[in-house]
């Protein structure tokens, strides 16, 4: 009788660094834990190394390690290129290094992808060929498959769609440029856009002198707050366009929408509804399309570093 199949999984946060083993076919881990990343300190791989041997299975082999990461990376070469938390991680060679520490094999991709990856094999997107996956959160990040295969691209950068363009001149993203995406639709567009309109003498039930979350900003529009359903009725539309830009490129069956701000309903996507048929290029990249909430949750990334490693292994 063949092996079972056994993965460590490690997602990297900015708060948190979490391990878990999973045995093949089996969807809930052997061991499982969760420590604070303590980013701001030295020596995180170190407290990475420890919170993997301390979820190591006993008198089992395992046969791959899968890492999720935020920040750009390569997942062809197993480099972070940087990531937002953990500053001393620059062209950082995570399976290389990890390779060498625990003698197997070690894959990367970037968390976006990889919940997006989760999503297809366990999650909302099981059953589907073809899946784009968008977390709506502090950013807008991405995942796509398209034939049962994570796009990755050339650089292996592909699928950043929180970054694609849909207003030339419009406000400056994060990232430095103008009219993403993630400028309009994510929780940090909209507290941009609430905080712009305060200081020019909106009327709102929100403070002008304070930060308001996005999430504070939601429960002033479900009390009425015209401003706040402003906010995220112009959220909602932008992400429309974008999501159209996208059909138009991949053809998906089924789009998947995870994070804090894709929770608010139908403050952020009654406009979207409307926005994606109205900028679709024809009814029928909508037929037969689903629209759907993530399922996996805070497991995504985990899930995903599990599934890669697995897709990696059967491929050989």
């Amino acid at each position: 009788m063949a092996l079972m199949t056994i993965i460590v999984a490690v997602d990297i946060g900015g708060t948190h660094l979490r391990a878990a083993a999973y045995k093949q076919d089996q969807f809930q881990p052997l061991s499982h834990k969760r420590i604070e990343t303590r980013a701001s300190e030295p020596d995180a791989f170190s407290r990475l190394v420890k919170v993997i041997e301390d979820i190591w299975p006993q008198n089992e082999k395992v046969d791959a390690i899968g890492v999720s990461s935020p920040g750009p990376v390569d997942p062809h070469t197993g480099i972070i290129m940087m990531t937002p938390n953990i500053k001393e991680w620059r062209d950082f060679h995570i399976t290389a290094k990890l390779t060498e520490y625990f003698g197997i094999p070690s894959y990367l991709d970037n968390d976006a992808n990889l919940a997006g990856l989760a999503e297809w094999k366990f999650g909302a997107g099981r059953g589907h060929h073809h899946v784009l996956y968008l977390t709506v959160s502090t950013g807008v990040g991405g995942g796509v498959i398209i034939d049962d295969r994570l796009l990755q691209g050339h650089h292996g950068l592909a699928a950043e769609l929180g970054h694609s363009t849909v207003q030339a001149d419009g406000p400056l993203c994060g990232c430095g440029q103008r009219g993403h995406l993630e400028s309009f639709s994510s929780g940090t567009g909209i507290e941009r856009f609430v905080a712009d309109q305060l200081k020019a003498g909106r009327e709102s039930v929100l403070h002008p002198n304070k930060k308001n979350s996005a999430y504070m900003i939601s429960e002033a529009a479900k009390q009425g707050d015209a401003l706040s359903i402003e906010a995220y009725s112009i959220a909602g539309k932008y992400l429309g366009i974008g999501v159209a830009n996208f059909l138009h490129t991949f053809d998906p069956s089924i789009v998947i929408f995870g994070g804090g701000v894709s929770q608010s309903g139908p403050l952020l996507f009654d406009s979207f509804e409307v926005s994606l048929k109205e900028h679709v290029m024809h009814p029928r990249y909508l037929e037969g399309l689903v629209i759907a909430k993530a399922e996996l949750g805070d497991d995504a990334g985990l899930l995903g570093a599990r599934a890669l490693a697995e897709l990696k292994l059967s491929s050989k």
